[in-house]
């Protein structure tokens, strides 16, 4: 069985996920609807000094969005994982190999996190890294594509690698 404290950590830590990423994507327009004049006025000097400055966002919401999906599909994977493991009906086989799941998503996790970290510090590049399998798929931030580029980051992924695994890099703006 789940622990109330673990169940209700997971839904606060989900709600409070879903709201921030509903306010960061929500319409400015929204956020200032008033009918005062005052207010109206208000807004048109915010309108006007956000349109003056400009906002940097340092990871691309696209990113965000795709680790959050990732991250979504592999908790519920440890959920039921989990269960597998807490269930009493189970063979002990079937909780081995319940834990070893759980012990080797842990562990793509952290290869994800260090390749995506590799990247960004020898390509200055914005990544997200999705490891299944024998397969690795990057999508990197940047206007342009560039084969010799992609190329690159492939042969410096695979060096992490024991076995050969098939690398693809896609480029998003």
């Amino acid at each position: 069985m789940i622990k109330k404290e673990n169940l209700w950590f997971l839904t606060l830590f989900s709600l409070i996920l879903v709201l921030s990423v509903y306010y960061i994507t929500m319409p400015n327009e929204l956020l200032l609807t008033n009918n005062n004049k005052s207010t109206n006025e208000k807004t048109a000097s915010v309108n006007k000094e956000q349109d003056a400055t400009k906002v940097t966002v340092e990871e691309s919401e696209l990113l965000v969005a795709m680790r959050v999906s990732l991250n979504d599909e592999r908790d519920a994977k440890v959920e039921e994982l989990k269960e597998t493991l807490t269930n009493s009906d189970a063979t002990s086989e079937d909780k081995n190999n319940a834990y070893e799941q759980i012990k080797n998503l842990n562990d793509i996790k952290g290869k994800e996190s260090e390749i995506e970290q590799k990247i960004k510090k020898d390509f200055q590049l914005d990544s997200f890294v999705k490891i299944d399998n024998n397969e690795v798929k990057i999508v990197s931030i940047k206007k342009d594509h560039d084969a010799s580029l992609a190329n690159k980051i492939m042969r410096s992924v695979q060096e992490e690698f024991e076995n050969k695994m098939y690398i693809t890099v896609r480029f998003e703006k």
